[in-house]
């Protein structure tokens, strides 16, 4: 037993679960490099301020879960808590919008860290695929990444999830809705940390989870209400868009995203297998997150989806994914001579895409067996001193137990034929 464990609230993968977070990340990224997104990687650390400027000040984000430390040079860091401040970062440092070919489509892969007090479906140390379309703004735009996340989740075969959609209004109208719901949130009884978080952005408390306050919230007046005709227009031609495409939402006039960057288009992919974690996944657009960052005004939208939760999805809907057998092959080698020949024709497997394994370590038979079946290898090559003088090795299929003699000039290309 190793004296240390993981840090509290994160977790390894380990084979054979691990496939499962490779295949569901591949599923998701899957229908973004169809859609024109390049891929981007950024550092697992940014400036502090990126965040609380782009997050917001006023996040449980920003002031509860951030790991927040300094550099011995006395830089203010963080570990990223999300993705979209730190891809457009990336994108306005490469003038990336200045290319002339707008919008910037961009989707990433990554692990992401929040102090949050772990129970299932909530970790500190999680991963996330995402997307972001910079510098346009324009319905099909947002509708594109709702109908890229549905298509990605439904090609894993995941069918009890839900989406929904939001308008947050933007500049023009939003500041309105803001004054009326503050002078609401005034009225109710909340602790000071509430009410001063309502005065900086009274939306963040509509999204408090704490029973007590929503049962306080019901009542209070509602975006939708407030909308502007120009905004109204946006999110109606959304909608449209999506149900065109056969995509099922839910209009959620309550729903709100925890980033205060969030403007108009808001949605949430959410599975109710999953208990008070029940959100997969979410996004929306964010028009003026380029502005807040010092960069110039770039209509951006975007999602991220979480990859862990959506295994967990997957495991309540019993969903078993169909994962490539990571051993087709195994060789098992009885003596040196054996050994050299099995060697190079599992090298020879390899350099022709045959995922192949070889019983290292100078196993006898029996044990050599062992790690075959455990491999879950559909044949074995099985050579030792007699067969080799014969010119031959012995190929068994692991799921009927049929075993021949091929000659072992051919056993490759009976493989691969085999192995189609």
């Amino acid at each position: 037993m190793s004296t240390f464990q993981a840090p509290k609230g994160t977790y390894d993968l380990i084979p054979p679960r691990s496939a499962a977070f490779l295949a569901v990340r591949e599923a998701i990224a899957a229908p973004l490099r169809n859609s024109g997104y390049g891929y981007i990687e950024t550092p697992g650390f940014e400036n502090v301020e990126l965040f609380a400027r782009g997050v917001g000040e006023s996040t449980d984000i920003v002031t509860k879960e951030m790991y927040a430390f300094e550099t011995k040079g006395g830089d203010r860091l963080a570990l990223r808590p999300e993705g979209t401040a730190s891809v457009l970062r990336a994108a306005l440092e490469a003038n990336l919008h200045r290319q002339g070919n707008l919008p910037v489509k961009l989707w990433y892969s990554g692990s992401y860290y929040r102090y949050e007090q772990p129970q299932a479906g909530r970790y500190r140390h999680f991963s996330q695929v995402g997307a972001e379309a910079i510098g346009a703004e324009d319905p099909a735009l947002d509708a594109e990444l709702i109908i890229l996340a549905d298509q990605a989740y439904r090609s894993l075969g995941l069918r009890n999830f839900r989406i929904l959609l939001n308008s947050l209004g933007d500049k023009e109208c939003r500041p309105v809705y803001r004054e009326a719901l503050q002078a609401f949130l005034r009225g109710l009884d909340l602790d000071e940390e509430t009410l001063r978080r309502a005065e900086i952005n009274p939306l963040r408390v509509l999204d408090d989870k704490r029973r007590d306050v929503q049962q306080q919230l019901t009542g209070a007046p509602l975006l939708r209400d407030y909308l502007c005709d120009a905004c109204k227009a946006y999110h109606e031609e959304v909608r449209e868009l999506i149900t065109a495409a056969g995509v099922v939402f839910e209009d959620d006039a309550k729903l709100v995203r925890g980033l205060d960057y969030y403007t108009r288009t808001t949605f949430e992919f959410v599975h109710d297998g999953l208990g008070s974690q029940s959100a997969v996944g979410g996004g929306g657009r964010y028009d003026g997150l380029s502005e807040m960052i010092g960069g110039p005004a770039l209509p951006s939208v975007g999602w991220a989806l979480g990859v862990d939760r959506t295994v967990l999805a997957l495991e309540a809907e019993g969903v078993e994914l169909q994962l490539p057998a990571s051993t087709s092959v195994f060789a098992v080698p009885l003596g040196e001579e054996a050994r050299r020949v099995l060697f190079a024709k599992v090298t020879e497997l390899r350099k022709l895409g045959v995922a192949a394994d070889f019983s290292y370590g100078g196993k006898g038979l029996k044990g050599a067996m062992k790690n075959a079946n455990r491999s879950g290898a559909r044949y074995t090559i099985v050579a030792g001193e007699r067969d080799l003088a014969e010119g031959v090795v012995q190929l068994k299929d692991m799921e009927s137990g049929e075993q021949s003699a091929v000659g072992v000039n051919e056993i490759v290309a009976e493989l691969e034929s085999r192995l189609g």
